[in-house]
């Protein structure tokens, strides 16, 4: 389908509401039925049917169809939360005595729920560097059910060969699963690259304003449908109809804020490459980026994410560069119209620093849709204090 059909037309049926030009919030709890044989058929298949917004709202239809369409998917599952969106599934999943195979440096609660939640269930996890496919199939037994994958992540922007781990992985009948949210479905579609299930975190790009804070699945409507009847509608995650529709307003303007947001962040990562107190850029579509060849095999582009390191740096430099900064925020997500920068100091002590730990030095910026050179005079200032 084209994009402007999807973004713009698709699952909305204006006549349906008095042919208005942005679909109405239905904010109902529940729906009635003209007779008992209507009722029935919609409580022996919520999935399809707005019944009780537990389950299904006509809103939620409405971005349910475009966000598969744009990921190429079957159907899609709409969340309160993007690690909703990631621990729900998994949860429906995945049985005491299986086993994950995981990336490293995955989103931080994303870690935690492999490591300190899915334990107690007797799940288990191996983390390992997906960027040697060869590790898969070391860590790979036969209890392994699902491989998770976070291509690029958003610290360092480690990526995963996920043509290759999704053939491997069919061989073995193990299920893949990845979080999309760095590229968004318009930058790379796992989907068509054989994932199972593609998460995100809406709350970024789709949203772009930084008012809501939603999760999406898609996938095969089979799978989406199990995990719809039993975990879904058991825990509760749902996301409300206004949340809904401010996602929707969201996706109209998606590719122009994308591709604001990627080209100056283009033109900011080659003036901090350049720049004298700058150790290392890292970027996937920097010259200089280790895993070049691959980005241009999976990924039409990327947004504004990326990180820096400092030469010479320290704890307090670190520190002292971030509080610097006048115009860029400091405050953890993206995908919204502000620029935001975030240290990995931010989560420990400076007791807990070390100099020789790579992780430590990194600062993440997120470039927003303020104009470049505002925000390249906001770095140089903080640059040079």
């Amino acid at each position: 389908m084209d994009l402007s059909f999807i973004l713009n037309e698709l699952g909305e049926e204006r006549e349906n509401y008095f042919n208005a030009v942005s679909p109405p919030i239905m904010q109902s709890s529940n729906f009635c039925f003209k007779d008992v044989a209507a009722l029935r058929g919609a409580m022996n298949d919520e999935f399809e049917s707005s019944l009780y917004s537990r389950g299904q709202n006509p809103t939620l239809t409405i971005l349910r169809k475009k966000l598969a369409a744009l990921d190429g998917a079957e159907d899609a599952l709409l969340f309160s939360s993007g690690i909703s969106a990631i621990s729900v599934p998994i949860l429906s999943l995945l049985k005491s005595g299986d086993h994950i195979i995981a990336v490293d440096n995955l989103y931080s609660w994303t870690i935690k729920l492999f490591k300190d939640f899915l334990p107690k269930f007797g799940i288990t996890t191996t983390f390992i560097d997906g960027t040697v496919f060869e590790n898969f199939e070391q860590a790979a037994t036969p209890q392994t059910r699902l491989i998770y994958l976070e291509s690029p992540n958003t610290f360092c922007y480690a990526l995963q060969d996920i043509r290759k781990v999704t053939g491997f992985a069919k061989s073995r009948g193990i299920t893949t699963m990845i979080d999309n949210s760095y590229c968004s479905p318009l930058y790379q579609q796992p989907i068509s690259m054989g994932v199972d299930l593609v998460a995100q975190s809406a709350t970024k790009y789709i949203g772009g304003h930084s008012d809501v804070v939603a999760g999406v699945l898609t996938g095969s409507k089979a799978m989406l449908k199990k995990i719809f009847e039993h975990e879904f509608m058991n825990t509760g995650p749902a996301l409300s109809p206004h949340s809904a529709w401010l996602l929707l307003r969201g996706l109209r303007t998606l590719p122009l804020r994308l591709q604001r947001s990627f080209e100056s962040t283009r033109l900011i990562t080659e003036w901090l490459a350049s720049h004298p107190a700058v150790q290392e850029v890292i970027w996937p579509f920097s010259p200089k980026f280790n895993q070049a060849d691959l980005v241009s095999q999976q990924m039409q582009g990327c947004g504004g994410l990326f990180s820096l390191t400092l030469k010479n740096s320290t704890f307090g430099k670190i520190e002292k560069f971030c509080n610097s900064l006048q115009h860029i925020l400091l405050a953890v997500s993206w995908g919204g119209h502000e620029s935001l920068v975030v240290p990995a100091i931010a989560s420990f002590s400076e007791d807990e620093y070390s100099a020789d730990n790579d992780h430590h030095q990194l600062i993440r910026m997120y470039i927003g849709l303020e104009d470049p050179y505002y925000l390249i005079a906001d770095i140089k200032q903080a640059l040079e204090k």
